[in-house]
């Protein structure tokens, strides 16, 4: 992966971070993309002290407008994107018949619509180039569904049916696409839980274990690879066995 170019939403923190260091690790110079443009350039200090290279641009996943403009400054900056790695998402959990209307838009515009939106801004540079790599972060609830997360689950289960269309629509210019899906891993959504729900969760899985970012980041990696060139539509559990 040596010289391409990653653009990693969400990459303040997390999964996002993970994939953005291990990326880096690979050769890869990497767009940071998110919300919080100082826990950006935390992430980018540690990039750069590394040996790496790194490019903090600000966007915000349920505005097009933003995720264009993020895409067009990196575009000044890096050139086209070779790996694009979906991984922004966000929660506002509640039972179906009481949710929100504002709430089910605001998942499904970032977590969904806010990816389709970033992938449009690099398939174009990606034919052209013939070859790219588009990998989207859903999740193990998105084949299992979970009670109380309808807009959550339906935002997640749509990443893996875009995956797939696209995978179709692109195979043809070597340009691979595939989801990640990770299980619960221990990160600051995860924390909060109350010990109780924890142990039911950690019953749950056969590994016994909450995964780690880095374990999610792996599987990215190996994804955004050449090694990875024969391998498109697919979703990748990482999830410790709990839903297999």
């Amino acid at each position: 992966m040596q010289n391409r170019i990653a653009f990693v939403t969400g990459a303040s923190r997390g999964i996002g971070r993970a994939c953005a260091l291990a990326l880096s690790s690979a050769g890869t110079r990497v767009v940071l993309a998110a919300r919080q443009v100082d826990k950006l350039e935390q992430v980018a200090a540690e990039i750069r002290a590394a040996g790496g290279d790194s490019f903090v641009v600000p966007i915000d996943m349920a505005a097009p407008d933003s995720i264009r403009s993020a895409f067009s400054k990196a575009a000044k900056e890096f050139g086209h994107i070779d790996i694009l790695v979906n991984n922004a998402a966000i929660t506002k959990d509640g039972l179906a018949m009481r949710m929100k209307p504002k709430d089910w838009d605001a998942v499904i515009a970032t977590n969904l619509t806010g990816a389709f939106v970033a992938t449009q801004q690099v398939l174009l540079g990606m034919m052209r180039e013939r070859w790219g790599r588009v990998i989207n972060i859903t999740s193990v609830v998105a084949e299992a569904g979970n009670a109380g997360q309808a807009n959550y689950v339906a935002s997640k289960a749509g990443l893996i049916g875009l995956t797939k269309s696209l995978a179709q629509e692109m195979a043809s210019r070597n340009v691979t696409v595939n989801a990640v899906a990770p299980g619960f891993i221990d990160t600051d959504m995860t924390q909060s839980l109350a010990q109780e729900f924890k142990d039911r969760l950690l019953a749950a899985i056969p590994l016994q274990r909450l995964g780690r970012p880095e374990d999610v980041a792996a599987a990215v990696r190996f994804l955004a690879s050449e090694e990875a060139g024969y391998v498109t539509g697919h979703v990748l559990n990482v999830n410790g066995g709990m839903y297999m």
